[in-house]
């Protein structure tokens, strides 16, 4: 993990080309079940990978969360829940891909620890809004897995907790359970005064 104080990667003269410097990127649960191969794989989960790097080291500050279960987790199928057995505490699915560059990273923030808590949003029982005001933040930036459950929910609790929120499209993906979760996503996350950019 890198030194929080790290700053902008780029050049002066390339500085000027952006409307704000990023203060702190949420990467939202780029583990190795949601990735393919894994137990809740998202299509084309990894290729968000390579963005998310690039946006991180252009980003004050830099948390990552994960998925970080109990066996008996209430969203497993096993218990009467809708998804197969993912992202159990300790165990290699619930790592993260090990394409993401850790380096870049400032905070690991464990979500849906509770076993009758979804835990989809990174806020719910968590430490990260105390962690972003702590630094000051008042703009969040959204990448990861998947969009149209974590990463949605996230980035609409960060709204609720009067951040700005901008959601990179480019840098996550949809599970897509039905036809159209994505784009039905983006619309909700617009319609709550989320930016959602390419």
């Amino acid at each position: 993990m890198r030194n929080s104080s790290s700053r902008w990667s780029l050049p002066d003269r390339i500085r000027g080309l952006y409307s704000r410097v990023m203060q702190a990127l949420i990467v939202v649960d780029v583990q190795n079940d949601f990735c393919p191969g894994g137990a809740l794989a998202v299509g084309d989960g990894d290729a968000v990978v390579g963005p998310i790097n690039r946006l991180a080291r252009d980003a004050s500050f830099v948390v990552a969360t994960r998925d970080w279960h109990p066996p008996d987790h209430s969203s497993f199928s096993v218990e009467g829940g809708v998804w197969p057995v993912h992202c159990v505490r300790g165990t290699p699915g619930a790592e993260l891909h090990p394409g993401v560059d850790q380096s870049q990273i400032d905070v690991i923030v464990d979500k849906g620890e509770l076993s009758d808590l979804e835990g989809y949003s990174g806020f719910e029982e968590t430490s990260l809004e105390r962690l972003l005001r702590e630094r000051g933040v008042d703009h969040v930036d959204v990448v990861g897995l998947a969009l149209d459950y974590c990463v949605k929910a996230t980035a609409l609790d960060a709204r609720r907790a009067g951040f700005g929120v901008t959601v990179h499209r480019g840098a996550t993906r949809a599970v897509e359970v039905s036809p159209g979760d994505g784009e039905r996503a983006v619309e909700e996350l617009r319609a709550a005064g989320v930016e959602v950019v390419d």
